[in-house]
């Protein structure tokens, strides 16, 4: 389980060190993220990898990283109070964009999916 956690948080220590690096406008854990997805695609590892346990123990505990944010939110309440309005605007679109993306993405795959079967609803003969 070490062993994960450590793969974890190197990848996350390569993406943070990409995006001050190239300064570019991602978060290093996205960045880290991602290398890792690719890393896991190009070598699966076994059921039983330190990887998987790694993150199934730190999923257990995910409640405990909702606490900087919450932390966040009653530190910067002044300024949340102040901009309510933007915030509330950008949240609502950034949710829109979002479930535009998803049910595209969605109709995307059933429509690869069912490349073969012909017109979505038909039964293959």
């Amino acid at each position: 389980m070490l062993n994960g956690i450590m793969w974890l948080l190197v990848f996350q220590f390569v993406g943070e060190l990409l995006a001050r690096g190239l300064d570019l406008p991602v978060p290093g854990p996205v960045i880290g993220m991602l290398l890792l997805f690719i890393a896991l695609q190009v070598r699966r590892p076994p059921e039983q990898a330190g990887v998987l346990r790694g993150s199934d123990r730190l999923l257990r505990h995910l409640q405990l990283l909702f606490v900087p944010p919450a932390v966040g939110v009653i530190t910067y309440g002044a300024v949340l109070r102040e901009d309510w309005l933007p915030i509330t605007g950008g949240l609502l679109l950034s949710w829109l964009a979002g479930l535009a993306v998803t049910g595209l993405l969605v109709t995307l795959m059933l429509r690869l999916r069912n490349r073969g079967a012909g017109p979505v609803g038909e039964q293959p003969s």
